[in-house]
């Protein structure tokens, strides 16, 4: 059976980084079971199998980025066993006498197992067959179309059940305990990920055989202790005592950082910016909450700001619309894919709803819900992030007033939403002008000026700032 090579899962990708392998050698699976979460640049994306059999071999180490068409794993026939495997040493500091592989011994749980069984010892599982969502379907359509039937490699025999070493200085050249604690145990992937995501090994209970400490506990603390906002959470923490502190560029934040580059200098910018009273907007976002039918989905004044995008593009088509280079044309579109901004730990990802024009503001409310708790579990699948015709860059997450947004390539516009705060505000009424306390946000706008010249930026988001301003002259779009 030919090996598994990894396959282009959007937008002619060229690489990925092998993060997780959700299989291990001896594992008996069945098509369209994950063996793999890789990190392209554009997400994180768990790929199926397009074959049943045994994993024989994993052919890349977790952590490695690899050409796309690169074997990455062999399987074979069910009945086939993996290659034989030296037997692992025990763990540092675990007494040669326990036998860790066996929980009754250890004391530990179902989890990842601390030694590795020779092929005499090792009983061949069958995964749980998981239901795939929609991407994950389209991601296993194009693994099938990008595999070459009939070719075969030798495959490389690469370790891969490693065996879980002490998370910190061996007894023999650090002090010992006084009060008895006990080394924590993880395997290299593992303290790597806790270390880049600032987590101390050494607060953790390991969930894993033996008291082994796993991903899941792992990302489980990070979650737990990054304060998350509406649009990400915090980067992994830096040593404090290091002067310096050198991160690759890679993945996602590396896609994104050459297409800011791309946008800013190939479209001429200008940014437009209008400070308004939405008070009323906040009272709308109020009410909506107490409504039944809104009950189930978050609702924020992000929703009102985005069906108010997508009403002022009624009257200014050019906002979405692309100026297409290479054809020296205007792309004019009939449909919106509303993209959000969302700060990640992996970078800044712009997924979009698709056609957002035809939602209902109960739809779009969900479907804002869904995309943004996507990006936040770091989940969002390419497809996802393909298509967006503009953007909206909520900052006032951040307590940040606004800011002079960059264009995403492909798209026009976008459009920087600021902080809501309370403010005097000068309201006219039938005694005159008076001082009263108001919520006040600023909007900012950046346009190519190559073909949105400044009377159509100004009327789109005037527009905008009309209906924040008062909700119910949406009626009039």
């Amino acid at each position: 059976m030919p090996d598994y090579k990894l396959p282009d899962v959007g937008e002619g990708l060229t690489e990925a980084e092998i993060v997780t392998w959700k299989v291990k050698v001896g594992d008996v699976i069945a098509v369209n079971d994950i063996v793999v979460e890789i990190e392209t640049a554009k997400s994180l994306v768990e790929l199926p199998s397009p074959y049943a059999g045994t994993v024989t071999a994993l052919l890349v180490n977790e952590g490695e980025t690899v050409d796309v068409g690169t074997p990455i794993i062999s399987v074979g026939d069910a009945s086939e066993a993996p290659a034989e495997a030296p037997a692992e040493p025990a763990p540092v500091g675990a007494s040669p006498d326990i036998d860790l592989s066996n929980p009754a011994a250890s004391g530990g749980g179902e989890g990842e197992s601390l030694v590795g069984r020779n092929k005499a010892e090792r009983e061949a599982t069958r995964r749980p067959r998981r239901a795939m969502s929609p991407a994950v379907e389209s991601t296993h359509q194009q693994v099938q179309a990008s595999f070459e039937p009939g070719e075969k490699t030798v495959p490389v025999p690469v370790e891969t059940d490693e065996p879980a070493v002490p998370a910190y200085t061996p007894a023999a050249e650090a002090p010992a305990a006084s009060n008895g604690d006990v080394r924590t145990l993880a395997k290299p992937p593992v303290r790597k990920l806790a270390k880049d995501l600032g987590v101390d090994l050494r607060s953790l209970v390991g969930s894993g055989e033996g008291g082994v400490v796993t991903r899941s506990d792992v990302e489980t603390a990070a979650s737990d202790s990054a304060p998350l906002v509406e649009e990400g959470r915090q980067g992994p923490s830096r040593d404090p005592g290091a002067r310096e502190t050198r991160e690759p560029i890679k993945g996602v934040r590396k896609m994104m950082g050459q297409a800011m580059v791309q946008s800013a200098f190939s479209a001429p910018h200008v940014t437009e910016w209008v400070t308004l009273d939405v008070t009323r907007t906040m009272d709308f976002v109020e009410r909506l909450k107490t409504r039944r039918e809104f009950r189930e989905v978050r609702v924020s004044p992000l929703l009102v700001l985005a069906r108010a995008c997508l009403l002022a593009m009624r009257r200014t088509p050019e906002i979405n619309s692309w100026w297409d280079e290479a054809a020296q044309e205007v792309v004019f579109k009939s449909y919106v894919n509303l993209g959000i901004a969302a700060a990640t730990t992996r970078g800044l990802v712009v997924p979009n709803v698709k056609d957002a024009q035809d939602l209902s503001l109960l739809d779009l409310a969900a479907a804002l819900n869904e995309l943004t708790a996507t990006a936040r579990d770091g989940k969002t699948q390419p497809a996802d992030m393909s298509g967006g015709t503009f953007t909206i860059t909520n900052v006032g997450v951040f307590g940040i007033d606004s800011g002079t947004p960059i264009i995403n390539p492909g798209e026009s516009a976008i459009l920087a939403f600021g902080a809501i705060r309370k403010q005097p505000w000068v309201a006219s009424g039938p005694d005159g002008d008076q001082i009263v306390v108001r919520q006040v946000t600023t909007l900012a706008l950046s346009f190519d000026h190559r073909h949105v010249d400044g009377e159509k930026g100004s009327r789109f988001l005037a527009d905008v700032a009309a209906i924040m301003e008062d909700p119910a002259s949406a009626l009039l779009y």
